[in-house]
């Protein structure tokens, strides 16, 4: 699988964001197919940081309702990336 397609988009909410700032954790939405090896050999290429921990997710898609018919979202995969203490990644910082 290619770098590109592994991680899908950084996830960025008020918990994403107090995880960077105090444990220094990124969160990423990657591709449901990809493993830990491979999530933390993309970060590591894409962002040129050291990555020392990865953990991930799989997250369930919600119901959704549209009048009387109820579908769901799609299922999807979250990755909590931890890297060394003094790096950062400047797509987050800006």
């Amino acid at each position: 699988m290619e770098i590109y397609q592994i991680i899908k988009r950084p996830i960025i909410t008020e918990k994403s964001t107090l995880a960077r700032e105090e444990l220094n954790e990124y969160l990423f939405a990657v591709d449901r197919r990809a493993n830990k090896i491979e999530i933390g050999n993309a970060v590591e290429v894409l962002f040129k940081v050291k990555v020392l921990d990865v953990r991930v997710m799989n997250m369930r898609g919600k119901k959704k309702r549209v009048g009387r018919n109820i579908g769901r979202t799609r299922d999807w995969k979250k990755a909590i990336v931890k890297l060394e203490p003094e790096a950062k990644i400047e797509i987050f910082e800006a």
